[in-house]
């Protein structure tokens, strides 16, 4: 059941979010050059997976590959639409804030204030999900590389990372482009750049800019007479140096501003007895009174040097991120009670400065070896302002006869260092043969401090945690090369997620619901790479197996026993029997990963691309036990049950768990294709893209999801060497309207001086996929 806490709802952002592309091996690929930052084309996949230039064909591991390039032709603006170019992936953005992924069967919640499940990287540089994904232009490549990372980068990452590498300038002559989109329901993209030589050979500079907008979830407020909307503003310039041969310098300033208007949608038949009507999944209304508001400014700074000194190359990377997020939070989007909208105010800078030195043999025989030091530093203090008002009501009453209005003021000091030290060493004892190995020793300091001010009674202590990590991971491959056109590899990693504090649990629960424990996992993986028809066609298959120690999930809307209430917000003593809110938390159970991915992919004819990717992916918890909402079948309310493995009396409930890590089906697949007509100035084209996702029950949300069969439909004309190109869209060609995320139970409110006393909106809150939408858009370089 979705209820009002009157608690703490504190919502961290953290690093999160992932997706992989799809994309054909003998498909043209920009693949950029580092020492020069041209943009060039090839036949061969180049990628950084492992830190170094490498063609696809060679990398011990599943990565889809997708280039700028291939993103503007698709018109990837938003994230969510990226799920439709992988399979085994879940994008989520449910309230226009916290981006949520799932890969490999593994969900990561932002809010879980842990490590990322997926880590990203922003021109190598770890950066959080929402501001990466929030504006996504000029990009020159994008590398999803699957299972265990962070022997080889800064932050260790159970399920994968991805790389986002931004153009760079050209440091011979000028080039850029511009394109433009516009949609039926008021969405636009406008986005370009431009790359200027200053001087030859030596320096140059390189601009770009993006202005998008559009209705997120196309849901109209029928309360406020208002839709969900957003706007996105960004600029980025970009300075290569080189000032002697063997010296590259790269320095990168981003800055973005986004504002998000995201009213979450209801349906279902209403309440006649306070006035709300019946609405439809097709309806898209929203009855909110108060504001749903999240803004994004950030400023973000990359440095990339490297210098060859013969032997070795001596290479840095840093970061300097400066984020502020001001989120406003209605917590009556039923409209349960009228003339009330009680929200929440929460402040979060992201201060957050990177290092890694690093020293590389250069030689390309038996041997090679690297060695670094990485840094981080995360500053920034959390205030909350959140609505605890005494909400008093009688049996038979539809509304409350009075409220108090009580805000409890949260303030979350937020200070974390890491070092972390990591080396390799790559054998290659036969041309055809090759080992390597890595590993990285990790120094993490971390507090997690969190208060409750309520006026009028005090200053109350929420969670004092400090955390102390040393975990050591790695991975080790061997590569063995049987011919041109045939790869197969075997691998091992191992990944680490540290212990967190739930900082914005409720006051006064058990020590188990605040601190989690730390997460291990060990994963294998056998696969290999293919070619064939004169390298037109490829064929990627990878299996896997990883088991999971502790894993570290989110779970959401719990109903919670605080015990007894002296005042509102404030609890003591043991759990009285009586729910007093529900929570979110943090929560770690013994699980298992095992999976199969493939990719075919190719250019069967000049004028014929394609890509088919499928995964299976089975993530399982090994019972478990873990927080649950359980519902007393009488009175249709939840109850706490208290568990006897747990001892005495329990906060919440808890259910022993054989289900899913995550609400996604265990099986996905995924296609594109394009089709060229002729060869002259002019070419015609057809380009389509196709997901499908299997229904799947939920466990945690007792819902069965429906199955989605996604099209998107791409029609244009396209000039000679690609030069120019205008194209008509269709996005979700079928029009189907899928529920994508669902509450438990209605958006009800229950009164303070009695708990039996529910006042109930007659809807669940609820995601839905988004509805048909045309499109034109053009695009043109130079």
């Amino acid at each position: 059941m979705q209820k009002h806490s009157r608690n703490l709802n504190l919502l961290l952002l953290v690093t999160s979010s992932a997706f992989g592309l799809s994309a054909p091996v003998a498909a043209q690929t920009a693949t950029g050059n580092v020492s020069s930052g041209t943009n060039q084309s090839s036949t061969e996949i180049i990628v950084t997976a492992t830190r170094r230039a490498q063609a696809l064909q060679d990398v011990p591991m599943s990565i889809n590959v997708a280039t700028g390039e291939q993103i503007e032709r698709l018109k990837i603006f938003d994230v969510k639409d990226v799920q439709q170019l992988a399979p085994g992936l879940e994008l989520r953005n449910d309230n226009g804030r916290a981006n949520s992924a799932t890969l490999r069967g593994v969900t990561f919640d932002p809010d879980q204030g842990t490590g990322p499940a997926v880590d990203l990287y922003f021109n190598e540089v770890p950066i959080d999900a929402q501001t990466a994904f929030t504006a996504i232009y000029d990009i020159d490549q994008i590398e999803v590389l699957r299972g265990p990372q962070g022997a080889l980068r800064g932050r260790t990452a159970p399920s994968g990372a991805i790389t986002l590498r931004t153009r760079r300038p050209n440091l011979n002559t000028i080039e850029g482009y511009i394109q433009g989109t516009a949609t039926e329901d008021a969405g636009y993209n406008v986005q370009g750049g431009v790359s200027l030589p200053l001087v030859t050979d030596k320096v140059a500079i390189r601009a770009a800019v993006l202005v998008d907008g559009n209705r997120l979830n196309q849901v109209r407020n029928i309360t406020r007479g208002d839709r969900s909307r957003s706007r996105t503003e960004s600029a980025r310039l970009s300075v290569a140096l080189q000032p002697t041969e063997g010296f590259d310098i790269n320095v990168m300033y981003q800055y973005l501003n986004a504002d998000n208007r995201l009213y979450t949608q209801v349906f279902g038949p209403g309440n006649a007895a306070i006035g709300n009507p019946p609405i439809g999944l097709d309806d898209r209304f929203s009855l909110s009174e108060g504001r749903r508001r999240y803004l994004n400014n950030t400023h973000l700074v990359t440095l990339d040097a490297k210098y060859d000194l013969g032997p070795v190359t001596l290479a840095f990377v840093g970061g300097h991120q400066e984020t502020k997020l001001t989120q406003y939070s209605e917590n009556d989007p039923g409209n349960a009670i009228a003339n009330y909208a009680p929200t929440q105010l929460t402040r979060t800078p992201y201060n957050v400065d990177t290092a890694e030195l690093r020293l590389m043999s250069n030689n390309e025989g038996f041997f090679n070896w690297t060695a670094s030091v990485f840094h981080t530093h995360q500053t920034g203090d959390v205030t909350v302002e959140n609505p605890l008002d005494y909400i008093v009501g009688f049996p038979g009453v539809p509304a409350p006869v009075a409220i108090v209005p009580v805000t409890g003021f949260i303030n979350v000091p937020v200070k974390s260092k890491t070092w972390a030290f990591a080396g390799s060493v790559r054998l290659k004892p036969t041309d055809e043969l090759t080992f390597e190995a890595a590993g990285r020793y990790t120094m993490s300091n971390g507090q997690q401090f969190a208060t409750i001010t309520i006026p009028g009674a005090g200053t109350f202590p929420i969670v004092d945690y400090k955390s102390k990590e040393r975990p050591f991971t790695g991975m080790a491959s061997l590569t063995y090369e049987v011919s041109r056109d045939l790869t197969v590899y075997a691998s091992y990693g191992r990944a680490f997620r540290g212990s967190t504090a739930g900082v914005g649990i409720p006051q006064n629960v058990s020590e188990d619901l605040a601190i989690s424990k730390p997460e291990h996992s060990d994963n294998f993986e056998v696969g290999f790479k293919s070619a064939f028809l004169d390298r037109r066609l490829s064929l990627d298959v990878s299996a896997f197996y990883q088991k999971f120690d502790n894993f570290i999930s989110r779970f959401t809307s719990i109903a919670t026993d605080q015990g007894s209430q002296i005042f509102p917000g404030f609890f003591f003593g043991p759990p009285d029997g009586d729910v007093d809110t529900t929570a979110d938390y943090n929560y770690n159970g013994k699980a298992t990963v095992k999976g199969i991915e493939a990719t075919l992919a190719g250019r069967p004819t000049d004028n014929w691309d394609f890509s088919v990717s499928m995964s299976y992916i089975k993530g399982r918890y090994k019972n478990a036990l873990l927080p649950c909402t359980t519902i007393d079948p009488a009175t249709g309310q939840p109850v706490v049950i208290p568990n006897p493995a747990f001892g005495g009396v329990n906060n919440v409930s808890f259910c022993s768990r054989n289900s899913r890590l995550a609400d996604i089906p265990d099986f996905s697949l995924t296609a594109n294709t394009e089709v060229r007509f002729g060869s002259g100035p002019m070419q015609p084209f057809v380009r389509a893209l196709f997901t499908y996702r299997p229904s799947v029950y939920s466990d945690r949300q007792q819902f069965r999801y429906p199955s989605r069969e996604l099209v998107n439909l791409f029609v244009g004309l396209r000039g000679e060497e690609s030069k120019w190109e205008v194209s008509a869209f269709v996005r979700n060609l079928l029009n189907q309207n899928r529920i994508t995320n669902i509450s438990i139970n209605n958006s009800t409110f229950e009164a303070s001086n009695d708990p039996s006393v529910i006042y109930d909106s007659g809807y669940r809150t609820v995601n839905v996929t988004n509805p048909r939408e045309f499109g034109l858009s053009g695009t043109f370089k130079f």
